[in-house]
Order: C-alpha cells, then sequence, then structure tokens
C-alpha cells in the first residue's frame, strides 16, 4: 500500500479523458479485443492499459485481461493508462479489488476518510463519486461501514440507498470475516488473545474502555501473534464487533499500542504511517448471496520491521 501525504480533494489531479469507442462484432477475451482495435500495440502494453483502467465495457472499468467479449458489445479504449485514462488520478488514494452492480469493494491508502468531515476533505465517497462520473455509471456512493483514516485496507461501498439498507440490516449475519494485520509495540509473550470491553466517546475525542458496563458499547477483538523481532510484534486481529477505533484503543489497554498511533499511546519514533491495515473481508452478497472473499498483501512497511 503507497503512503500519501495530507491532501484536500481539491488537490486531486484532473486530466482530459480521451476514449475510442468500438462495438464488438464476435466474441473473443478482451486481451485479444484491446490488441486487435489498436493495430500493432504490443501484448505488454495491452496488459498495461487493461491493468490501469484504460478499457470500459457497457461504460464500466473492466481489467481482467480473460473477459470475454460478447457481440454488440460497447467497448471504449483509452491509449493512455493509468491517470491518464480518467478525468482524475485516484491511484494514490485507493485500488478497484471487486465491482459489479450493486456494490465496490475498495483497498483504501493511508490518510483518505471514508466520509467527508468539514470541506473539501479527502474522503472515499467522494472519490466514488467522482470514479462513477469518469465510468459513465449512474449512481452513488453509499456507506456500509468505514475505516479510520489511518487505516488502510478493503472497504466496501454500496452503490444504491437500497443495497447499502440491505447490507446494513443485518451486519452480524451479512459479514462473515472481517481481518486486520498490525505492527504493535512490545513483543507479546502469548501466542493469542481476547479483549472484551465497553467502549465509550468521550469529550477529548478519545474513546475509554471498561471491564464494567460504563454506559458504552460492548466490544471483543481477538488476535494471533505472527512473528515478533526487537520490541516489535506482527499480529492477526479479528472483529466481532466493530466499534470506533476498537483495536487501537484494546492494543493499548494491553499495553502494545499500534506503532504510529500517539493518539493511543505509541511511544516509538520515524514511524511513517499507523501500521493498521485491512486486509480480509467477506461477506454475503445482498442478491445473490454468494458468499464473496476478498483478501490484500500485508503492507511491505510492516514486513520491513521483521527482516
Amino acid at each position: 500500500m503507497r503512503h500519501t501525504k495530507k491532501i484536500t480533494l481539491s488537490g486531486v489531479k484532473r486530466v482530459d479523458t480521451k476514449y475510442t469507442q468500438f462495438i464488438a462484432k464476435e466474441e473473443m477475451g478482451l486481451l485479444d479485443f484491446v490488441m486487435k482495435k489498436l493495430s500493432g500495440i504490443s501484448r505488454t502494453k495491452a496488459k498495461s492499459i487493461l491493468t490501469n483502467g484504460g478499457v470500459l465495457v457497457e461504460h464500466k472499468v473492466e481489467t481482467h485481461f480473460d473477459f470475454q467479449v460478447k457481440p454488440d458489445m460497447i467497448v471504449e479504449i483509452s491509449k493512455h493508462p493509468g491517470g491518464q485514462s480518467r478525468s482524475f488520478d485516484y491511484t494514490p488514494y485507493f485500488d478497484i479489488v471487486y465491482e459489479d452492480d450493486d456494490l465496490i469493494v475498495v483497498d483504501k491508502a493511508d490518510e483518505v476518510l471514508s466520509v467527508g468531515v468539514g470541506h473539501n476533505s479527502l474522503n472515499m465517497k467522494d472519490l466514488l463519486d467522482m470514479y462513477f462520473v469518469d465510468t459513465r455509471q449512474r449512481c452513488n456512493a453509499h456507506v456500509v461501514h468505514r475505516l479510520d483514516a489511518r487505516t488502510t485496507g478493503l472497504m466496501m461501498y454500496a452503490k444504491s440507498v437500497e443495497v447499502q439498507q440491505l447490507l446494513t440490516a443485518d451486519w452480524r449475519k451479512t459479514i462473515i470475516d472481517r481481518r486486520y494485520v498490525a505492527v504493535v509495540e512490545g513483543e507479546m509473550e502469548q501466542d493469542e488473545g481476547h479483549i472484551k470491553s465497553w467502549l465509550k466517546d468521550t469529550e477529548s475525542m478519545k474513546i475509554f474502555s471498561s471491564r464494567t458496563n460504563n454506559g458504552g458499547k460492548w466490544s471483543w477483538t481477538d488476535w494471533r501473534l505472527l512473528q515478533k523481532k526487537d520490541g516489535l510484534s506482527l499480529i492477526e486481529l479479528h472483529l466481532h464487533t466493530g466499534r470506533k477505533n476498537q483495536i487501537r484503543v484494546h492494543m493499548s489497554v494491553i499495553h502494545h499500542p499500534i506503532v504510529g498511533d500517539f493518539k493511543y499511546g505509541a511511544q516509538m519514533n520515524g514511524a511513517i504511517r499507523m501500521c493498521l491495515h485491512a486486509f480480509r473481508l467477506a461477506f454475503y452478497h445482498p442478491r445473490t448471496h454468494e458468499e464473496m472473499r476478498f483478501e490484500t498483501p500485508f503492507p511491505s512497511y510492516f514486513l520491513g520491521f521483521f527482516k
């Protein structure tokens, strides 16, 4: 996952979009279609265009090389991959992991909010709305769940209020699995454990944890040790509840704050980011009820501590 500097939405670079439209006459793989229509283009260049979102099929970005183009499908191709293929360059801020007519799953970068706070803040909802306009989709992004701005990883947004309601009506039954990876200060003495507590907002904008009911919300986090070295530990975390700042507070409670999380007690100097990443998201599709599972690699920055 790439590291980003703080920036407002007004700083997102906008570029010209130039697509050439084709009507498919026969069935073939999308990679072969691109190479055929852009006569003389190399296979490597065609793959680059696809990978970087330079191809729209029926007005939606399609990146799979083996996607089967059917007769009469509308295919639009830009010769300039990456940021040049859209009216804004969102690649530093999120990657698209999965998309269909109902929802989109993204891998969010550091320092990007889930939704806007204040005027012109850099946030996923606005970025996705811009992406939908550029890919000629008549929809908006609707929040299903959130990640802290400094937490990276997998998020899901609905493309309609109806789908949003289907996903959130019974969140516990919709979500199959949510896993995070974190680097925490101190070497864990046990291989696994769990933290259960009530979490309550305070006037100082910090979350307070209590073993007894303090009027807050019940929370439960499981953790498992993956590796430890030189006063740090790499751990996997499983959320049973999804409370605000839950993992960050729970790690602080057991005196192993997340590296870079100075709000909740981190002490290690020199961290370039908060080391918390949502690497797994599994859920039942709101329409098909199919089990959907997605994972992203652990950030290389995290693994670098343990080489």
